[in-house]
């Protein structure tokens, strides 16, 4: 079929029809499976018990869970973290790519348009005196191919869905820097707590000490209770310098995840007097919705199930490339010249048409393309199912957690009141001369043993509400800035 445009025109008109000849999907077909997105392999409810919450929270606000906590330092040092992070900065990086490759293939759907302009002075002759011409050329071409079987739309819905992958692996990584920062932030409070507690069993001790060496100046006190005494004074004295080094080395990778000045982080963690040696308080939330939904909330399982869109498009592809292509291509080249001066003359050339190629033979190469392409769809399959069992595992494992420190800490608090009052008890009888020095040490331990391991279950419990946090998922509602 034959269009004439009026020689000028026709160019101009024949690029803007092929502007208006885009479509979403083949011209003929488009080949390939259509995507059915899966149901996550989940049991109905979850086997584990629910935590009892002291008030009701909302899930939809996890998104502000940090804020809750009401801790200026922690959230200054999210922050920090999240803008020095490596791998979140990696994760935006792939999502500028995948953007790059979305907005190539949508390109496609319209014609290309290139343009060359050149000028350029010659001389010649013919035996006699030199012509001289001057020559300016502008020459624009247009080529676009029509997707009769859908291949390039098959493309562009794998370049979307890489997009939505790559999005989603970056907010896997925030709530994995934010989980992470978290966990170290609260390993160096539960630092300062036992640090505190050592610092008050130590100075028990070394007054102990000092009223012994005083007795036993006076004869009311045997050397060996004066000995025992100095010797309980330097371990406890022993355990909290080791202690407060395992503090600094905490605060060290408090400098290294955020990459703050380490005078900067040592004036921000005791800027505000009534967080520090203390735990900080989670707010918690409920889990009162079913598995198959509360896990797709989490960004790996959506990165797992984006993977599967993408590696199932790519199918489509592949197949495409083993039917015919066909493509309109067209150019126009006006040149303006003229000889020893006169005045200028415009020539034009110009030309469109269709281009149909056929492909015959390649060894099985296209049909191996396609095998490899439905592989990598069952590959991928496997991955999301795994995914989603992991995921399971992890909210479970946090919620057993909970409910096992929620029937614990009861006990362990329990039982430090009761060393506490067996101590007080055994050193009054001590000060009054009816008991003896080790009694006292033996009840000092248990005492500290028993103060240790409550607060051990406390940072254990926080630390299970933010493995439970990052378990379904955390709070990833806002965009990637671009």
């Amino acid at each position: 079929m034959n269009i004439i445009f009026p020689h000028r025109l026709g160019f101009v008109v024949y690029a803007l029809l092929l502007t208006g000849c885009g479509l979403k999907g083949g011209w003929l077909t488009t080949v390939g499976p259509d995507y059915q997105a899966p149901s996550p392999p989940t049991a109905p409810q979850w086997n584990a018990p629910q935590p009892t919450l002291a008030h009701q929270g909302e899930l939809t606000e996890l998104t502000n869970w940090w804020k809750k906590f009401n801790d200026p330092t922690l959230s200054q040092l999210l922050a920090a973290a999240q803008n020095e992070s490596a791998s979140i900065a990696k994760a935006k990086a792939h999502i500028e790519e995948a953007r790059a490759s979305l907005v190539g293939s949508e390109s496609v759907f319209l014609p290309s348009l290139d343009s060359q302009i050149s000028s350029s002075r010659s001389s010649f002759s013919f035996g006699q005196a030199p012509f001289i011409r001057n020559q300016h050329q502008i020459s624009i071409q247009s080529s676009w191919e029509v997707d009769l079987f859908g291949g390039l739309a098959r493309q562009q819905e794998a370049n979307l869905s890489k997009l939505a992958s790559r999005t989603a692996a970056w907010h896997d990584a925030r709530v994995a820097v934010a989980a992470e920062l978290a966990n170290a932030y609260l390993a160096y409070r539960y630092c300062e707590t036992q640090v505190q507690l050592h610092k008050t069993d130590t100075e028990s001790r070394l007054a102990t000490a000092k009223l012994l060496a005083v007795a036993m100046k006076a004869g009311l006190r045997n050397a060996t209770d004066q000995a025992l005494a100095s010797a309980s004074a330097a371990e406890g004295n022993n355990v909290m310098l080791q202690r407060q080094t395992q503090c600094e080395r905490s605060l060290k990778g408090l400098v290294a995840m955020t990459g703050l000045e380490e005078i900067k982080l040592r004036q921000l963690v005791v800027r505000f007097p009534d967080h520090v040696a203390k735990l900080p308080s989670p707010p918690p939330f409920p889990i009162n919705a079913v598995p198959a939904i509360m896990l797709l909330q989490r960004p790996d399982v959506a990165v797992a199930e984006r993977d599967m869109a993408e590696a199932s498009a790519k199918i489509g592809v592949e197949q495409a490339q083993r039917y015919p292509k066909l493509s309109l291509s067209g150019n126009i080249t006006p040149v303006l010249q003229n000889i020893n001066g006169a005045a200028l003359s415009l020539a034009e050339t110009w030309s469109y048409g269709p281009t149909l190629s056929l492909p015959l033979f390649d060894a099985g190469k296209r049909a191996a393309n396609v095998d490899a392409a439905k592989a990598n769809y069952t590959a991928a399959t496997s991955q999301f199912r795994a995914t989603v069992r992991t995921a399971v595992k992890e909210v479970e494992d946090a919620l057993v957690r909970l409910a096992s420190l929620e029937q614990r800490l009861p006990q362990a608090n329990s039982a430090a009141s009761g060393y506490k009052a067996s101590f007080q008890a055994t050193q009054k009888l001590f000060d009054s001369g009816l008991g003896n020095l080790l009694d006292v040490e033996v009840a000092r331990r248990s005492l500290v043993s028993a103060d240790l391991a409550v607060k051990e279950l406390e940072q254990e419990k926080v630390s299970a509400w933010i493995a439970l946090y990052r378990a379904i998922g955390g709070g990833w509602e806002d965009k990637p800035s671009h």
